[in-house]
């Protein structure tokens, strides 16, 4: 068995890496594990425990409903939190025209129910994740820290391939390998 998902990988500018260095600067007393800038991604469908036989008909579903179906195109846009600020859990960026990264989130869900997976039924919100918060003892600085950034475009990104990785697990933080690349443009 293997943990898979599916994602498109992001690569930081300086405004992003600026300001997410500032984050972390005025969190620094906090119990925050901080993505590393070479495994941001933006999720787009996690399937968790897969089957070895599986892979490869997810990898043709992959190829069959996204090949050569065209770049995608958002912009990161202020930070924000999941679950609430009385008990957060991720520090993210938001997303800027999502439109295309829920299609193909769409797409990706239908096709790996046509063939027999079902992944989790609540809603789709892309965002990327900065930052998983362990403990959190001063809420306030936090929503101090973030309204700062309110509005703030970060950077345009352009995507040209959705990948399937692998999420491996290990005690100084969880490696991703690919097992697909699929290529939006042709």
């Amino acid at each position: 068995m293997k943990r898979t998902f599916f994602a498109v990988k992001v690569n930081i500018d300086k405004d992003l890496k600026s300001a997410m260095d500032l984050l972390r600067k005025g969190l620094a007393k906090e119990k925050i594990r901080w993505i590393d800038e070479h495994n941001m991604h933006i999720t787009l469908a996690f399937i968790g425990d897969t089957h070895e036989k599986t892979i490869n008909e997810i990898i043709s579903m992959l190829d069959s409903k996204l090949k050569g179906s065209g770049r995608i195109a958002f912009g990161l846009i202020s930070f924000g939190v999941f679950k609430n600020f009385r008990d957060p859990r991720v520090i993210f960026a938001g997303i800027e025209n999502p439109e295309k990264l829920i299609n193909a989130f769409v797409a990706i869900k239908k096709g790996l129910e046509e063939i027999g997976i079902k992944i989790e039924e609540r809603e789709f919100k892309p965002h990327l994740t900065l930052g998983r918060v362990k403990f959190l003892s001063d809420t306030d600085n936090l929503k101090l820290l973030l309204s700062k950034f309110e509005n703030v475009k970060f950077q345009d990104v352009n995507v040209d391939k959705i990948i399937y990785y692998e999420s491996i697990l290990r005690p100084e933080g969880p490696e991703y390998k690919p097992l697909q690349v699929v290529p939006l443009t042709k």
